[in-house]
């Protein structure tokens, strides 16, 4: 089983570079990140071939964080800045190596127009994506930690893959956001398992160590692979 360290929560002490070695040498099989632009990409891509850890994903940029953004994909009038930001973080992943983008939706009023801005985005995003042979994600986000995000449910992110039918569209499954937005985590899991590109876990509810709290993941992470999941599990803790 392959653990990957999402170097966003692990290991910020360190600069993104020694952070991909502190992964390894802590026994890690992977890294993903959250920002890493102000990371050369090419130092980065080293330092992967180096410690042969794969760069599962990276997140498109947040936007104006000091006003209130997290994310720009879903934001009616603001497309060219999200679009910027979904060329931007392809060109990343190409250079430093990532298999993924995952693409924040942003918080919105939960409008028609919203969603169509978010699936047209999306869309771009994909096919943009797919030139490069990489995914892209979304990620269903409680509301309790980022308010108001577009996208809180995974039946809605079902509902968006099976509108747009792009084969590299997947759904980013956080186990912790999913316990707090919804519950019933590994039967959700199991009815989208087709849909689902990468696992996520945490414990619920302070976001720590995944070894208390409400899910049980003893229990949890074996039973999503005997529901079919063979990709690595994400490690987004403090």
């Amino acid at each position: 089983m392959v653990f990957s360290a999402n170097l966003g929560f692990l290991f910020t002490d360190l600069p993104p570079v020694q952070a991909v070695s502190a992964a390894h040498d802590a026994g890690f099989g992977a890294v993903e990140c959250h920002f890493p632009y102000e990371t050369d990409p090419g130092e980065l891509r080293a330092v992967l071939a180096e410690t042969g850890l794969p760069l599962l994903a990276l997140n498109t940029r947040p936007g104006d964080v000091a006003a209130g953004d997290f994310g720009l994909a879903a934001l009616p009038g603001r497309t060219s800045e999200a679009r910027a930001e979904i060329d931007r973080a392809i060109d990343y992943a190409c250079a430093a190596g990532a298999g993924a983008v995952h693409v924040m939706a942003g918080r919105t009023d939960g409008s028609a127009e919203s969603d169509d801005t978010f699936r047209t985005n999306l869309g771009y995003a994909a096919t943009e994506a797919a030139r490069h042979g990489l995914t892209i994600l979304i990620e269903p986000i409680n509301h309790r930690d980022a308010r108001d995000y577009h996208l809180a449910t995974v039946e809605q992110a079902a509902e968006i893959l099976a509108d747009l039918k792009a084969p590299n569209l997947k759904i980013m499954f956080d186990c912790y956001h999913v316990q707090i937005a919804q519950g019933d985590v590994l039967t959700r899991f199991a009815t989208h398992r087709d849909l689902v590109g990468h696992v996520q876990i945490a414990a619920v509810p302070d976001r720590g160590e995944p070894d208390t709290g409400e899910l049980d993941y003893q229990f949890l992470v074996p039973a999503l692979r005997e529901a079919g999941y063979a990709g690595p599990i994400g490690a987004e803790y403090r």
